[in-house]
């Protein structure tokens, strides 16, 4: 499908799922050699990270930990600014290695809150890996350590992402068409 419509909005097809498969694979091998040696926790981070944290996980493909922890700061297409601690981490984390799995990275705010919980909690590593990465948006001095695909700051739905809990379910990302495109 090249458009959807979810509610109100339409959405033009803008990363197909062949790319999205490939990005994960990249990001697989890489985070393979960091974690050697370690007991890493995978912490995907829900709702949008779900097909994500699965891809990467079936990527992976070794005997890791595996647990989800749900966050929260968006209301419609943007962000509130405030981080609802929805489902914590539920797993020990002290002394681990802790490898968070995030669908979009724009402001960032939600992870850095997560990552200095994670430190705070006395992981002993904590690495983050996003599937979508929006730099232009990035407001606070986040670096991810993966990145599957860098990426404007366009509204994006599909693979996890939703507008209002609607459209996670498609295999392929869209972008949010602006009135009169």
């Amino acid at each position: 499908m090249n458009r959807i419509r979810l509610k109100d909005k339409e959405f033009e097809l803008f990363i197909p799922e062949s790319k999205i498969k490939e990005a994960i694979q990249g990001m697989a091998v890489r985070i393979k050699e960091d974690i050697k040696g370690t007991d890493p926790l995978f912490v995907g981070v829900l709702n949008g990270a779900f097909m994500f944290a699965a891809e990467l996980m079936k990527e992976l493909n070794g005997p890791y930990q595996l647990t989800f922890a749900r966050y929260s700061s968006y209301k419609g297409t943007s962000s509130s600014g405030e981080i609802n601690e929805i489902m914590p981490i539920q797993v020990p984390v002290e002394g681990r290695t802790v490898v968070l799995m995030e669908d979009i990275i724009d402001t960032g705010f939600t992870m850095e809150f997560v990552m200095n919980k994670l430190h705070n909690a006395g992981a002993a590593d904590v690495k983050l890996a996003t599937l979508l990465f929006k730099p232009e948006a990035l407001q606070c001095k986040l670096i991810p350590d993966y990145v599957g695909l860098s990426i404007p700051t366009d509204f994006i739905v599909g693979y996890g992402l939703d507008y209002d809990e609607l459209g996670r379910m498609y295999r392929d990302i869209y972008k949010i068409v602006e009135p009169g495109k």
